[in-house]
């Protein structure tokens, strides 16, 4: 890939134009791991790279949630099934490039990854913790599931079918499906044309 002319294209195609260092190095910073974690197909790359232009609102870097929980289940000492906990003395509101919630979904992804993350769920904010959780959370990976919602690239980009608007069941439902799919699409169009 030629990184400059992928940078070129999602500047005008994504960014308006203004793609600042810090969006830039947030790009990079996804785009290491996917060689690292052998991301090889150009659409999981792509999605990926789609999903967190939305989730971090295009600062392309791990964000906290807005908020930080207030006024949903997961923004309260509350576990999925609403037992409260006590222990760690920590909320679990979104964080990181997909914006991790849940203290079932920190304590998976820190048996998985090996990062205590329920002790110190701000680690999910550290851009190669939160790359590296985005791809065991959207991929097979370590646990050979989706560990999000139990779906991943694998379900949607294949050799039978390329599907980014079903595709984001692997974050959440359909909310803004089309949107990311748009993205998606810019997104593999730079790709692919970075490659000459």
């Amino acid at each position: 890939m030629d990184k400059g002319v992928f940078f070129k294209i999602i500047s005008k195609t994504l960014f308006f134009g203004r793609l600042t260092p810090h969006q830039k190095r947030g790009v990079e910073t996804k785009l290491t791991a996917f060689d690292i974690y052998d991301i090889v197909d150009d659409r999981w790359r792509a999605y990926m790279l789609a999903t967190v232009l939305h989730e971090t609102g295009g600062e392309m870097q791990p964000v906290e949630e807005v908020g930080k929980g207030a006024g949903r289940p997961y923004g309260k000492k509350l576990k999925h099934d609403r037992t409260v906990y006590t222990f760690p003395d920590r909320l679990y509101y979104g964080r990181g490039d997909v914006q991790l919630t849940w203290y079932e979904n920190y304590e998976l992804m820190g048996k998985l990854l090996n990062y205590p993350l329920l002790k110190y769920p701000e680690l999910a904010l550290e851009p190669e913790i939160s790359a590296r959780i985005m791809i065991e959370g959207m991929t097979r990976g370590i646990s050979n599931r989706g560990d999000f919602t139990g779906v991943s690239l694998e379900n949607y980009f294949n050799n039978h079918k390329e599907d980014p608007i079903n595709a984001r069941r692997i974050i959440n439902g359909l909310d803004q499906a089309k949107k990311i799919a748009d993205y998606y699409n810019k997104f593999l169009n730079a790709i692919r044309n970075s490659k000459g």
